[in-house]
C-alpha cells in the first residue's frame, strides 16, 4: 500500500515536471518567434533616415504597403502624393510641385483662356488666406458680385487655406454651364454665392482716352501676351495724341518677369537697369533696358497694397530711373522669384512640374523689395463719398499730375 503511494507521488511529480518543461519550451520558441517577427517589423521601422537615400526609403514604405495595406494601391497617386509632400516640406510658400491637373490650369491661364469664374486671387501669406485681387470685369464673379479683398473661405463646401490656392483654384474651375458655391469673409459677413462657371478670355490690358488727352492703361497680370498687348495699347493711344499715360498696375499679383522687363524697355532708355537679381551663390547680375523705348510721354504709375512680385519690379524701375511718378500706397512686398521646371513625358511635352524660389530682385539702386515693399511717390488712399461708394482719389491726383 505504501509503495502504491509512493509510485502515485512520483508519477504525480513527473508529470508536473514534464508538464512544467513542455510550457516552458513552448513559452521560449514562441517567444523567439514574436521576437524574430518583432525584429521584423522593428527593422522596416527604424531603418536610419541619416543613411537612407529617399530611393531606398520610399522602396520600404512600398515594400510594407504591398505587404500589410488592405486597399487598392494607386502608383500614379502615390507618385504624386510623394512629390507634393517632399517639395512642400522645405517650407517655402512659393516653391511647390505642380501635379498634372494643376499643371494644365496654369497653362491654360498663361495662354489667356480658360473655364471658371474669372477672378484673380493671392496666397496673403501673412494670414494664410486666399484674397481676391479683382474679378475680371464681365466675368461671372463680377456679374456675381465678388469684390476686390474678398477671403475665399470655401469652395462646394470645403475649406482652403492660403497655401491650398492651387488646389482651390482648380475646384472653381471647370466644365462650362456647370455651377460652383463660393463662401467669402467681407469684413464681418460671411457671405455664399452659387456661380455658373463659364468660358474666360483673358484681356491683360485695357485702355481708353481720358479727359486732356490722358491715355490710360490698366494692366491686370504680366503673362505671355500682355507686353504685345501693351505695346499695341500705348502706340493706338500715343497714336491718338496722348499728352501723357496713366499705367494702371493696381491689384496686379505678378506674373512672368520677362513681359515685364519688356514693358520697362518701351518706357525706359537703353541700357536702363531694371531690376538686380541675386542667386542661391550671392551672384548679382543687372537686368538691363534692351532700348525698345517708344514712350516718349510723362507717365504715371498707379499701385497699391496688392501690386506685387513683376509689378513691383517695374515700379522700382520706373521710380528709380525717374520714368514716372508713383501713386497710390505702398505695395505688397514679394522681391523673390521662381522658376518652372518641367517634368516631360515620353514625347517631350511638359506633364508636370516643380517652381522653385532660385533668386530674389532689387531695385535698380540695389533696394530690398521682399516684405518691404515699393513706397510710391505720393501717397494717395482711396476715398467713400457720402453714399458709401469708392472715390478713386488715386486716379484723380495721376490726372491732375499729368495736367
Amino acid at each position: 500500500m505504501y509503495q502504491d503511494n509512493k509510485n502515485n507521488i512520483y508519477k504525480i511529480i513527473m508529470m508536473l515536471l514534464i508538464t512544467i518543461f513542455v510550457t516552458v519550451l513552448v513559452t521560449i520558441i514562441c517567444y523567439n518567434r514574436y521576437l524574430e517577427a518583432d525584429e521584423n517589423r522593428l527593422k522596416y521601422i527604424t531603418l536610419s533616415k541619416s543613411t537612407s537615400s529617399i530611393e531606398s526609403l520610399t522602396a520600404k514604405a512600398r515594400e510594407m504597403l504591398n505587404r500589410y495595406y488592405l486597399g487598392e494601391i494607386n502608383d500614379e497617386e502615390l507618385i504624386e502624393g510623394a512629390l507634393k509632400g517632399y517639395v512642400d516640406a522645405l517650407g517655402d510658400e512659393y516653391t511647390e510641385y505642380y501635379t498634372p491637373d494643376e499643371w494644365s490650369q496654369i497653362e491654360d491661364r498663361l495662354v489667356g483662356s480658360y473655364v471658371g469664374i474669372g477672378v484673380y486671387i493671392l496666397n496673403y501669406t501673412y494670414t494664410n488666406q486666399i484674397v481676391v485681387i479683382s474679378p475680371i470685369d464681365g466675368s461671372p464673379a463680377y456679374n456675381a458680385g465678388i469684390k476686390t479683398g474678398d477671403i475665399i473661405t470655401k469652395v462646394d463646401g470645403v475649406e482652403y487655406t492660403g497655401e491650398q490656392i492651387d488646389i482651390a483654384t482648380s475646384k472653381l474651375k471647370g466644365l462650362p454651364d456647370t455651377k460652383v458655391n463660393v463662401e467669402i469673409i467681407r469684413g464681418e459677413e460671411v457671405l455664399t454665392f452659387e456661380i455658373e462657371r463659364k468660358e474666360i478670355i483673358v484681356n491683360e490690358v485695357k485702355s481708353k482716352m481720358l479727359e486732356n488727352n490722358i491715355g490710360y492703361i490698366s494692366i491686370a497680370s504680366f503673362d505671355k501676351e500682355t507686353a504685345n498687348q501693351f505695346k499695341e495699347q500705348a502706340g493706338k493711344l500715343l497714336a491718338e495724341g496722348a499728352k501723357g499715360l496713366i499705367i494702371d498696375i493696381r491689384n496686379n499679383g505678378g506674373g512672368l518677369v520677362e513681359t515685364t522687363c519688356q514693358i520697362a524697355s518701351y518706357i525706359l532708355p537703353s541700357n536702363s537697369i531694371i531690376m538686380v537679381q541675386k542667386n542661391k551663390q550671392n551672384e548679382e547680375k543687372a537686368i538691363m533696358s534692351s532700348g525698345q523705348n517708344f514712350i516718349n510721354t510723362k507717365v504715371v504709375l498707379l499701385v497699391n497694397e496688392n501690386s506685387a512680385s513683376s509689378s513691383e519690379i517695374l515700379a522700382g524701375a520706373l521710380k528709380e530711373n525717374n520714368a514716372a511718378t508713383l501713386v497710390g500706397t505702398k505695395t505688397f512686398g514679394k522681391g523673390i522669384m521662381q522658376n518652372i521646371y518641367g517634368f516631360e513625358d515620353e514625347n517631350g511635352k511638359v506633364v508636370s512640374a516643380i517652381k522653385i524660389t532660385t533668386e530674389e530682385f532689387f531695385t535698380p539702386n540695389k533696394n530690398t523689395i521682399n516684405e518691404i515693399g515699393i513706397e510710391p511717390n505720393e501717397i494717395v488712399e482711396l476715398t467713400q463719398d457720402a453714399k458709401g461708394n469708392t472715390v478713386d482719389t488715386q486716379l484723380n491726383r495721376a490726372i491732375e499730375i499729368l495736367k
